[in-house]
Protein backbone atom coordinates (compact mmCIF):
# COMPACT_ATOMS: atom_id res chain seq x y z
CA UNK A 1 0.00 0.00 0.00
CA UNK A 2 2.41 3.20 -1.25
CA UNK A 3 0.91 6.17 0.40
CA UNK A 4 0.76 9.92 -1.63
CA UNK A 5 2.18 12.50 0.46
CA UNK A 6 1.76 15.54 -2.15
CA UNK A 7 4.26 17.94 0.23
CA UNK A 8 7.17 15.75 -0.02
CA UNK A 9 10.31 16.17 -1.99
CA UNK A 10 11.16 13.67 -4.96
CA UNK A 11 14.32 12.35 -3.78
CA UNK A 12 13.23 11.47 -0.30
CA UNK A 13 12.15 7.85 -0.91
CA UNK A 14 13.80 7.11 2.41
CA UNK A 15 11.24 9.16 4.63
CA UNK A 16 8.76 7.50 2.47
CA UNK A 17 10.23 4.31 3.30
CA UNK A 18 9.83 5.43 6.96
CA UNK A 19 5.97 6.51 6.92
CA UNK A 20 5.16 3.18 5.74
CA UNK A 21 6.96 0.99 8.35
CA UNK A 22 5.55 3.74 10.86
CA UNK A 23 1.82 2.94 9.79
CA UNK A 24 2.39 -0.41 9.54
CA UNK A 25 3.91 -0.55 12.80
CA UNK A 26 0.75 1.29 14.38
CA UNK A 27 -1.48 -0.88 12.49
CA UNK A 28 0.37 -4.13 14.10
CA UNK A 29 -0.50 -2.18 17.30
CA UNK A 30 -3.83 -1.96 16.89
CA UNK A 31 -4.12 -5.76 15.26
CA UNK A 32 -2.50 -6.92 18.22
CA UNK A 33 -4.22 -4.81 21.19
CA UNK A 34 -7.74 -6.06 19.61
CA UNK A 35 -6.25 -9.52 20.01
CA UNK A 36 -5.35 -9.16 23.46
CA UNK A 37 -8.45 -7.19 24.26
CA UNK A 38 -10.26 -10.87 23.03
CA UNK A 39 -7.90 -13.05 25.09
CA UNK A 40 -8.75 -11.44 28.26
CA UNK A 41 -12.23 -11.89 27.26
CA UNK A 42 -12.09 -15.28 26.78
CA UNK A 43 -9.56 -15.82 30.03
CA UNK A 44 -11.48 -13.87 32.19
CA UNK A 45 -14.66 -16.24 30.47
CA UNK A 46 -12.88 -19.29 31.37
CA UNK A 47 -12.14 -18.09 35.17
CA UNK A 48 -15.99 -17.76 35.53
CA UNK A 49 -16.45 -20.74 34.07
CA UNK A 50 -13.76 -22.62 35.87
CA UNK A 51 -15.40 -21.15 39.03
CA UNK A 52 -18.47 -22.63 38.31
CA UNK A 53 -17.68 -25.77 37.45
CA UNK A 54 -16.00 -26.12 40.74
CA UNK A 55 -19.01 -24.81 42.52
CA UNK A 56 -21.06 -27.47 41.23
CA UNK A 57 -18.81 -30.00 41.70
CA UNK A 58 -18.60 -28.94 45.46
CA UNK A 59 -22.59 -28.86 45.73
CA UNK A 60 -22.21 -32.50 44.32
CA UNK A 61 -20.20 -33.63 46.57
CA UNK A 62 -22.35 -31.96 50.13
CA UNK A 63 -25.19 -33.53 48.37
CA UNK A 64 -23.68 -37.37 47.77
CA UNK A 65 -22.04 -36.94 51.32
CA UNK A 66 -25.62 -35.79 53.05
CA UNK A 67 -27.32 -38.75 51.36
CA UNK A 68 -24.96 -41.18 52.49
CA UNK A 69 -25.50 -40.08 55.74
CA UNK A 70 -29.25 -40.22 55.91
CA UNK A 71 -28.83 -42.88 54.30
CA UNK A 72 -26.33 -44.54 57.27
CA UNK A 73 -28.51 -42.86 59.88
CA UNK A 74 -32.03 -44.93 58.58
CA UNK A 75 -31.01 -48.08 57.53
CA UNK A 76 -29.90 -50.64 60.35
CA UNK A 77 -26.41 -52.26 60.54
CA UNK A 78 -27.29 -55.37 59.84
CA UNK A 79 -29.01 -54.25 56.70
CA UNK A 80 -26.10 -52.99 55.74
CA UNK A 81 -23.76 -54.54 52.59
CA UNK A 82 -20.62 -55.01 53.63
CA UNK A 83 -17.43 -53.30 51.38
CA UNK A 84 -16.60 -57.19 50.76
CA UNK A 85 -20.08 -58.53 50.39
CA UNK A 86 -20.21 -60.47 46.71
CA UNK A 87 -23.25 -62.18 44.99
CA UNK A 88 -22.77 -65.84 44.46
CA UNK A 89 -24.40 -66.93 41.27
CA UNK A 90 -24.98 -70.70 39.90
CA UNK A 91 -23.16 -71.28 37.36
CA UNK A 92 -25.32 -72.48 33.59
CA UNK A 93 -24.24 -76.17 34.13
CA UNK A 94 -26.00 -76.85 37.25
CA UNK A 95 -29.36 -74.71 35.73
CA UNK A 96 -29.38 -78.42 33.49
Amino acid sequence: MKLFYPFERQGSAHLRKSRQYLEDANLGRVEHLAAAEHHSALAKMYSERIARIEAEIGDAFQMHSFSAESVEQTVPEEARLKSDSVLIYPSRASHG
